[in-house]
């Protein structure tokens, strides 16, 4: 019982982490003018949340060895929550920028904590459903401001809101505190008390660096077409920008339903198999999005996002199987920030490229990462096995 109702309060977490993610593009045609900034600016706020995620991944295993679980997550959201508020009673570019270093530090503690808890202590649906749920809260999120703009009320007053949200949750993380499994846990803190360090990690542990590579090609995709999906079709499908929009909405309504559909599939298939197939799903996505027909559109979008929902999840949940659970925790930050920083500069490389090639390349640049990401999935099974048989 007691494990049933921390998985539903990691659940609610997973909600909450979901929340800020979209907050900022959903606020800021409304904010730029307000603070007086460029539109562009967007881009700067954007990027300091996501170096502090990558860094806070980095050495969350270290942290996580000293305070546990349960105390850097509860720490974290509180972190995010008073970073949020802290948006909602600023006025000014340049404070919003100093709150966006523990807006990324406390978003990628609780990533990679929570991905590694759920991994030793849950089955793979688990894992698949905790991400179905950062969905809901990345759609939930634009509906709060959504809802205040419409009003004609301050963007602050969305980030308000979800603050007391996060705070709300921090009280129920204290609470939770006695409920957190000490077991598993607590033999990698030990365990890790004299592990090596994350650069010794990468050069001896097989098939590391190219989980690393996966994770980061897998980002660039869902990143990538998240970002540039939209105006693939205005400038290269001729749709009207509403439609698009309406469209692109379907690759996120894919993941958030697929990783619901995937947690179900675990019982037939493991956790590889689920790459592979979502891998060959995405696949099928992006060859109707070839195809010069209009009705292939809509399930091309969704196949990609579908494509998109397993492989993310399972890649986590299979991290302890792949390089044991003594250094899970350390190896989960790594992929999580070679994630992160996928997420971070490709969508923008990509950007940068289009201005040469246009928005057509869009399908052939994603082609090239699906390849790479079957070859090093590929490739650190294979490395993975042969380790386990010697």
């Amino acid at each position: 019982m007691k494990k049933r109702i921390l998985l539903l309060i990691i659940y609610l977490t997973f909600i909450s982490l979901g929340l800020p993610d979209s907050l900022l593009g959903s606020a800021w045609p409304a904010m730029f003018g307000n603070l007086g900034v460029p539109m562009d600016y967007a881009g700067i706020i954007s990027m300091i949340v996501a170096a502090g995620t990558v860094v806070s991944s980095l050495f969350s295993g270290r942290v996580i060895q000293s305070f546990g679980v349960a105390a850097v997550t509860t720490f974290s959201v509180l972190m995010t929550a008073l970073a949020l508020m802290g948006f909602s009673l600023s006025g000014e570019f340049i404070y919003l920028c100093f709150l966006a270093i523990p807006l990324g530090l406390g978003a990628g503690s609780v990533d990679a904590a929570l991905n590694n808890y759920v991994a030793l202590h849950y089955e793979a649906r688990h894992m698949n459903w905790l991400h179905s749920f950062w969905g809901v809260g990345a759609a939930i999120g634009p509906m709060i401001m959504a809802g205040y703009l419409a009003k004609g009320d301050p963007w602050s007053n969305g980030y308000h809101t979800v603050a007391w949200i996060q705070l709300s949750l921090v009280l129920v993380l204290l609470l939770s505190l006695p409920l957190w499994t000490k077991g598993k846990q607590s033999e990698t803190h030990t365990s890790e008390a004299a592990s090596p360090s994350l650069f010794d990690l990468l050069l001896t542990l097989p098939g590391l660096k190219q989980a690393l590579v996966v994770f980061f090609c897998y980002c660039t995709i869902e990143a990538t077409f998240g970002l540039w999906g939209a105006s693939y079709l205005v400038f290269e499908r001729g749709f009207d920008t509403d439609e698009a929009a309406r469209l692109t909405s379907l690759y996120f309504l894919g993941i958030t339903l697929g990783r619901f559909l995937s947690g179900f599939l675990t019982a037939h298939f493991s956790n590889r198999q689920l790459v592979f197939l979502g891998q060959g799903v995405i696949g099928l996505g992006l060859l109707l999005l070839f195809l010069p027909f209009s009705a292939t559109i809509i399930p091309g979008f969704l196949l990609i996002g579908l494509g998109c929902a397993p492989i993310f999840p399972s890649l986590l949940h299979e991290t302890p199987v792949n390089f044991g659970e003594k250094h899970s925790q350390s190896i989960m930050g790594m992929q999580m920030a070679s994630a992160y920083v996928g997420i971070t500069l490709m969508p923008f490389l990509f950007g940068k490229i289009a201005t040469f090639t246009g928005q057509g390349f869009l399908l052939v640049f994603l082609g090239v990462f699906l390849i790479l990401i079957f070859g090093m999935t590929r490739q650190m099974n294979q490395k993975v096995a042969v380790q386990k048989t010697t």
